[in-house]
């Protein structure tokens, strides 16, 4: 989400800390002899993908993160308090070189889930997978610190991954509020993703809380079903003082509007002792309320299914033998600038304990070794910003990957960044002017207002017709 950053530059934990799987597959710590594979599909990395053998995706960064050692957040933060961010200046350093759609984008990492759903004879086994996808879609979230930029009105972002069988187009749609509308679709014409999506940011002292209003829509064309989701709230801890840390909460429900069958997931906030940090727990229920599947993992990690019955007779197990847990200092809840304390994340490692008789759904790819001097970002997000080959002929003239200030940036150059970002929002403001002069609206290229035909709610639906590659009406915003 698009969400203010901490003002020294952040670092990975110790590997001990990490989810299993950032480093690599072997650092993870699960046993899975008693895990049944579920999806045993062997994804590359992207990364290493080819363009007729020749091309490949680039594996780093330019130039490595900015330091964010010498600014001081605070001095911008502190007359925000209980105010929504989205109209607040935040300078460039704190921004991670990656447009807000570009980061939208990144619910494509793992594709192959819905590949993997396409496939599925039975309703049951595709909300599964389905919910697996929810929420890998905000796995990449883990440790990115950095804000992505907001987009200018009218920006766009077309992503085309022939290896993974999809092309996706984003386009700005709105600027008060902030609207970013998305649609995705199968090369094969197996399934749309798509939605609309406006981020409410609010500083409440030590953190920022980001509530990703929208909703998310997935069609698998070939078994005629539409699912729908919102994504969890999100926050950000110790925006002031101390080590950044991240958390996810908040119910998640996921919708088949076909069969009737219906997914709640629970995004655990940290609890007192921190003993839920990042736990996803949930079921699958028919159209009869019969719960069917019991869904447990975590976001930073790896999601798994199992029958109800074997669940509940391992939490009764549990409970039997459970022994004095280490208690962890409690995280405040309350929210204070004032206060020199910083809220400390609880030492939890990150493991997901397997119930035997389980099938695991997904489990989060390993990010580079480098990926704390690139802001964090997974291996996917490093390509997002990437001009291929005999690319920037196709593009539209209003794709963020030719905005000045995120080409500045992501080169290192923290003045031209700057100057770029300033010079690009007052040209915005001048259009904005000019339109109000003459009583003129604007004007959507690629979506246009309507309503969700699976929930009936206000929505932003794409029109078609970006890949024909005609960009005669599509404004100057650079």
């Amino acid at each position: 989400l698009n969400i203010p950053v901490h003002l020294s530059q952040p670092s990975l934990p110790p590997s001990s800390c990490l989810p299993s799987g950032l480093e690599s597959d072997d650092s993870c710590e699960v046993s899975f002899k008693d895990a049944l594979v579920f999806d045993s599909t062997q994804v590359t990395e992207g990364s290493a993908a080819q363009e007729n053998g020749v091309w490949e995706r680039r594996k780093t960064l330019p130039a490595e993160m900015i330091s964010r050692n010498n600014f001081s957040v605070w001095s911008i933060l502190k007359k925000c308090i209980g105010m929504e961010l989205s109209k607040i200046a935040m300078p460039v350093v704190f921004n991670e070189p990656l447009s807000f759609l570009q980061r939208i984008s990144e619910y494509m990492e793992h594709t192959h889930l819905i590949h993997r759903a396409c496939s599925l004879s039975d309703s049951i086994d595709r909300m599964q997978v389905v919910a697996a996808f929810a929420v890998s879609a905000v796995a990449s979230q883990w440790e990115r610190t950095g804000k992505p930029f907001n987009p200018l009105l009218g920006e766009t972002y077309e992503l085309i991954r022939e290896d993974e069988g999809y092309r996706l187009i984003s386009e700005q749609v709105s600027h008060h509020p902030p609207v970013s509308a998305f649609h995705a679709q199968s090369l094969k014409q197996e399934f749309e993703f798509h939605g609309s999506i406006y981020p409410k940011l609010k500083f409440w002292g030590k953190s920022v809380e980001a509530e990703p209003k929208g909703t998310m829509t997935l069609e698998l064309l070939k078994h005629k079903e539409a699912y729908t989701w919102t994504n969890p709230m999100c926050c950000v801890h110790n925006i002031i003082l101390g080590k950044l840390w991240i958390e996810q909460y908040g119910t998640v429900e996921i919708v088949n509007h076909s069969t009737g069958d219906k997914c709640v997931l629970n995004f655990k906030p940290c609890g007192m002792f921190g003993k839920e940090l990042h736990k996803v727990e949930g079921y699958i229920q028919d159209k009869s309320k019969k719960k069917r599947r019991v869904i447990y993992g975590k976001w930073t990690e790896c999601m798994y299914s199992v029958d109800p019955k074997v669940y509940e007779a391992n939490k009764k197990s549990d409970k039997k033998t459970a022994g004095d847990s280490k208690k962890l200092k409690p995280v405040s809840d309350e929210y204070s600038c004032e206060g020199e304390e910083a809220d400390e994340m609880p030492d939890v490692q990150e493991t997901v304990t397997v119930i035997p008789g389980s099938a695991l759904l997904w489990r989060i790819k390993p990010r580079p070794a480098h990926s704390a001097q690139m802001y964090n970002f997974t291996s996917f997000a490093m390509t997002l910003n990437e001009v291929e080959p005999g690319m920037e002929r196709l593009l539209a003239p209003t794709d963020c990957r030719l905005r000045p200030d995120i080409k500045a940036m992501e080169n290192g150059d923290i003045d031209a960044a700057s100057t770029e970002k300033e010079r690009l929002e007052e040209k915005q403001r001048a259009s904005r002017r000019e339109r109000s002069k003459d009583e003129e609206d604007w004007s959507t290229r690629w979506f246009q207002p309507g309503t969700n035909p699976h929930t009936g709610a206000e929505d932003w639906l794409y029109t078609g017709g970006y890949f024909d590659r005609n960009y005669t009406d599509c404004p100057n915003i650079y």
